[in-house]
């Protein structure tokens, strides 16, 4: 029997993901009182309906999202989003908000969905969720991206330092094909023993980012 972990926020109406985005609009399209106007009798349906940015709860970035000939959603390949070997990368004892490539090395990481936890999902929708939350360095995506790790994931406001419009991280990463997870949550769930990492997005052309469920599986 197959065990499932949810890592993913629940997305739900007026819920901020990232400071300045808006917040999802979520109803109904058709409600189920409405629809007894269509059906049989005792015969009832719910259509929802959702307005959101793509950067929504726990979401993946394709290439595309940081370059515009990168591969988009529909184009990026299962191979590197379901059933992944996957390492989890214990990063709550940093001393400092910045996750340097120490914490990858001497790790068998090639083809595998890193995850690195930092336990900063504590904070989700609060006001310090937004403020000097932990993120990786240039030099640790350098690392990951020469190590050959097929996707990475953390449970933080963003993989990168805000305060750096440069996005060092998304560019090495994005620019070796190699997909973000943000927004993660319930790592510390995760058992010390070996696990698969799935996390897909819907398969849309022309975007760069979409909510996924990301769950780890266990045997």
């Amino acid at each position: 029997m197959l065990k499932y972990i949810d890592l993913s926020h629940t997305i739900e109406d007026g819920m901020i993901t990232y400071k300045g985005l808006p917040a999802p609009i979520i109803c109904d399209y058709l409600s189920r009182e409405a629809s007894k106007t269509i059906y049989a009798k005792d015969t009832q349906f719910q259509i929802g309906k959702i307005e959101m940015v793509a950067n929504t709860g726990t979401y993946i970035d394709a290439p595309f999202h940081r370059f515009e000939a990168g591969k988009d959603l529909s184009e990026l390949p299962l191979e590197k989003l379901a059933h992944l070997p996957a390492v989890l990368i214990d990063a709550t004892k940093n001393e400092t908000r910045a996750i340097g490539k120490s914490y990858f090395k001497g790790i068998d990481i090639k083809g595998k969905a890193i995850l690195i936890r930092t336990d900063w999902s504590q904070y989700w929708r609060t006001d310090q969720y937004f403020e000097n939350a932990p993120f990786l360095t240039a030099d640790a995506a350098v690392f990951l991206r020469n190590s050959e790790v097929r996707l990475v994931g953390i449970d933080s406001y963003n993989i990168d330092n805000v305060a750096d419009g440069s996005r060092p991280v998304h560019t090495v990463l994005l620019g070796a094909e190699i997909p973000i997870v943000e927004h993660m949550t319930n790592l510390e769930s995760i058992p010390n023993k070996d696990f698969r990492f799935s996390a897909i997005p819907p398969k849309v052309k022309g975007f760069g980012t979409f909510p996924v469920r990301a769950i780890a599986i266990f045997e």
